[in-house]
């Protein structure tokens, strides 16, 4: 069986269990600390990050580009019968969502408003490209689920959980992207993609007190002494 080694609020694990969730592709998930990474691991992992993915034969692979493609050799493709112009478009715009993981993750952490909208504006023009490509959905190409859907919904499926705890939308402004958001999250494939524990772990790492969003993104916040622009309220 397929083995995943997983830090449990990485999102580019997520997107690769998103593919093994909606393939139905059997695997098991250890959960390992970054910050005290066991022996076997970085034996194992070349880069020491996560995901990693242990194959039958016992290879590790590692960078979560690489081993959605694999997974997507091995297993039935979710679209059936797509050109090879297309296949590659599908991974451009897959690449579009996985290398703004990090921009998210950072955005999450933002300490006040002004911070917050300022870090916003590179997470933004990602789903305003997103929003001119949409058509009538419900998925990114039609009525199919498909990779892209499943390299987005880590974004996708984060937004929500920010929105539901401080209100705040950070696809406000864009109904095409918020309609797939629900679409995507209307398969109920999200939780499946995560441990229980996620959500606790989430909350405590971006939705503290020490976050903008943690506080429930007030509209008018103090900056510190000497601060200026937006968000600051004096």
């Amino acid at each position: 069986m397929i083995k995943i080694v997983s830090f449990e609020i990485c999102p580019f694990v997520q997107r690769v269990t998103a593919m093994l969730e909606a393939k139905g592709t059997p695997y098991e998930i250890t959960y390992i600390s970054l910050s005290d990474k066991p022996d076997w691991f970085v034996d194992l992992s070349p880069n020491g990050q996560v995901p990693l993915l242990i194959t039958q034969t016992g290879t590790a692979l590692f960078e979560s580009d690489a081993i959605v493609e694999y997974l997507d050799e091995i297993t039935a493709p979710l679209q059936a019968d797509l050109t090879a112009e297309i296949r590659a478009l599908n991974r451009a715009w897959c690449y579009q969502a996985s290398k703004h993981y990090l921009v998210q993750c950072g955005l999450m952490q933002s300490a006040d408003r002004a911070t917050y909208h300022e870090r916003h504006a590179k997470l933004a023009k990602s789903f305003a490209r997103a929003e001119a490509q949409l058509g009538q959905g419900p998925y990114f190409s039609g009525a199919t689920l498909g990779n892209i859907d499943l390299a987005w919904l880590p974004l996708l499926h984060r937004a929500e959980l920010v929105r539901a705890h401080s209100g705040h939308d950070m696809l406000s402004g864009f109904p095409k992207v918020q309609a797939w958001q629900q679409a995507i999250l209307a398969t109920g494939l999200a939780p499946k993609t995560v441990s229980e524990a996620f959500g606790d772990k989430f909350a405590d790492f971006y939705l503290s007190e020490r976050t903008w969003l943690g506080r429930g993104a007030p509209e008018q916040e103090s900056c510190a002494p000497g601060q200026t622009g937006p968000g600051c309220c004096c």
